[in-house]
């Protein structure tokens, strides 16, 4: 080819599409998306689990067109007017701006494996997932949806935030509450099924999401209350390795399964044919 008819080289860069490719940080790979997604979003080398919103993990698990929002129109308020470097009130207007959520978490009802079920999701977009006063109150009330209707409660947490402090007692109260729903769901004799992902952590982990009948987490998620820096600073002492990863938990025996994104939904219908078959 004559020299004088190529493309500059940067011109012919600048030419290729732009969001063809993610950078993984399981593997630091350059991982070509359209597989990744193909994939429910987990890298095709390493099987790192990259995070998605509440709306993906429904369609990953529900059955098509069975998921029906409830209690949508809930929205958080800011009792204590609180003020950080941002107030409390701009980061929640931020944060539904990014998301087109009212808060963290959505709940419905939907159907596994064409089982009813009542759902819940929260997503770590949201201000990281953390459970504020909507938050709480979106959990127990489906809770107890699932109890007076008699259906399994389905929980997928991903919660780094632990119980959002810019709301005060009022927050802190949620895990208590939570807490509370789940246990009349079991004196009912219901079945709660907890998925844990990438992070499940603080008020969430010290609450509802580890009290599940069946506790799953999807592979390499970080698990646990406080967070493994704060642990080492205050025992002023090494951690064991992978200390709160989900296969830490799983060999202490707080886990019942490690169940890859790809393989979760087969996995759901067939704990709930077990536990919701006909005597």
């Amino acid at each position: 080819m004559n020299e004088k008819s190529r493309e500059p080289r940067s011109q012919r860069r600048r030419d290729v599409p732009g969001g063809l490719w993610l950078h993984c940080p399981g593997c630091s790979k350059m991982i070509y998306k359209n597989l990744m997604v193909e994939r429910g979003n987990v890298c095709p080398e390493c099987s790192f689990h990259f995070p998605i919103s509440c709306q993906e993990r429904i369609e990953l698990l529900c059955d098509p067109e069975t998921f029906v929002e409830e209690l949508k129109d809930l929205s958080p308020a800011d009792p204590l007017e609180f003020v950080a470097k941002r107030s409390y009130r701009e980061r929640l207007e931020s944060a539904q701006k990014n998301t087109g959520l009212r808060d963290a978490c959505v709940v419905g009802r939907a159907e596994i494996g064409e089982v009813p079920v009542v759902v819940g999701v929260s997503d770590s977009n949201f201000l990281m997932g953390s459970m504020g006063s909507v938050v709480g109150e979106k959990i127990a009330r489906s809770i107890e949806l699932a109890r007076e209707e008699s259906r399994p409660f389905i929980f997928i947490s991903g919660s780094g935030g632990g119980a959002r402090m810019d709301e005060g007692m009022f927050s802190l109260m949620q895990m208590a509450k939570t807490s509370v729903a789940i246990q009349r769901l079991h004196e009912a004799g219901g079945l709660f099924v907890s998925i844990l992902t990438n992070p499940t952590m603080g008020g969430a982990m010290a609450s509802f999401a580890a009290l599940g009948d069946v506790i799953i987490a999807e592979p390499k998620a970080l698990i646990g209350f406080a967070g493994p820096n704060v642990i080492k600073q205050t025992i002023k002492a090494d951690l064991p390795k992978g200390f709160q990863s989900s296969e830490f938990n799983l060999e202490h025996g707080f886990l019942d399964l490690i169940v890859d994104r790809q393989e979760l939904r087969g996995t759901l219908i067939r704990i709930l044919a077990y536990f919701c078959q006909e005597a």
